[in-house]
């Protein structure tokens, strides 16, 4: 399974989201891997430490696309071993940048999809982190996954953005690739006691779009976690915020059965 973590907004908490999830999966036992495809590099960091400086980064497989290589890197050579049992990650770097316009250039849009490829039955599961910007890196995600996790923050400029996301993601549907769906609408940093959010959701809800039934709170033991470059199941797995995260992977590993279940009990609970 192939999940591309997406919006064109910044600071929704992509990387967060993104590691946070994968990190779940992997202590759950699946073998997991994070593609980090933002030049910033904040998943890279956030799983293997701020001073962390990779021999091969996604960089490099990009750019030995676009050159004559007499022996180039196979594709397990980019993935790097986490601290923490069954997790990798191919790394970011900020050369990402200086070479967007050339793989654009040489129509190089498949060629994420080709490394995944040639990597299935290494992972279960691929968590592709993703910047800002719908740009050559993003669409190559979306062209290789099978769908799409949207972090919302909850206001009205996430909303207009997210209007223009479902619109790129059924436009990739149609052009590129006919399996890709959007799994869900993640409401992040989420205040309950805040009449705007909510507001928001239950719009949202009504316009019949995949809000997902776990709502994940504003904390500062995120902030924590990304401070200890240790993602909240090794941090802190008895955290409220934590187990929000437990939660959310269930239903997204659960399908619609597992959507369904914990809709009806977050339901319960608001009217309790």
């Amino acid at each position: 399974m192939r999940r591309v973590v997406f919006n064109q907004k910044g600071g929704v908490g992509k990387s967060s989201i993104t590691c946070n999830l994968a990190a779940i999966c992997a202590n759950n036992g699946k073998k997991t891997l994070v593609v980090d495809l933002d030049p910033q590099g904040n998943s890279t960091h956030y799983l293997l430490g701020q001073d962390a400086k990779p021999d091969l980064t996604i960089a490099d497989y990009f750019a030995q696309t676009v050159s004559f290589n007499l022996s180039p890197k196979k594709p397990a050579d980019f993935v790097i071993k986490t601290p923490y049992e069954n997790l990798s990650v191919i790394a970011s770097d900020p050369e990402l940048e200086s070479i967007e316009q050339k793989l654009e250039s040489r129509h190089k849009i498949y060629k994420l999809r080709d490394l995944l490829n040639k990597l299935d039955g290494e992972f279960d599961h691929v968590f592709i982190d993703t910047a800002p910007a719908l740009n050559f890196y993003t669409t190559s995600a979306l062209v290789c996954a099978d769908s799409v996790l949207i972090p919302f923050d909850c206001d009205a400029f996430s909303r207009h953005a997210l209007y223009n996301i479902l619109e790129v993601i059924g436009e990739m549907r149609e052009d590129h690739n006919d399996r890709l769906e959007v799994e869900g609408i993640i409401a992040n940093q989420f205040q309950p006691r805040a009449n705007l959010p909510s507001k928001i959701i239950k719009e949202l809800l009504a316009e019949k779009h995949p809000v997902l039934p776990v709502y994940l709170s504003q904390s500062v033991k995120m902030r924590e976690s990304h401070q200890a470059c240790k993602p909240l199941i090794y941090f802190a797995p008895s955290h409220a915020l934590t187990k929000q995260f437990v939660e959310l992977h269930e239903v997204i590993s659960g399908g619609k059965k597992a959507v369904k279940k914990a809709g009806k009990k977050k339901k319960e609970t608001e009217t309790a």
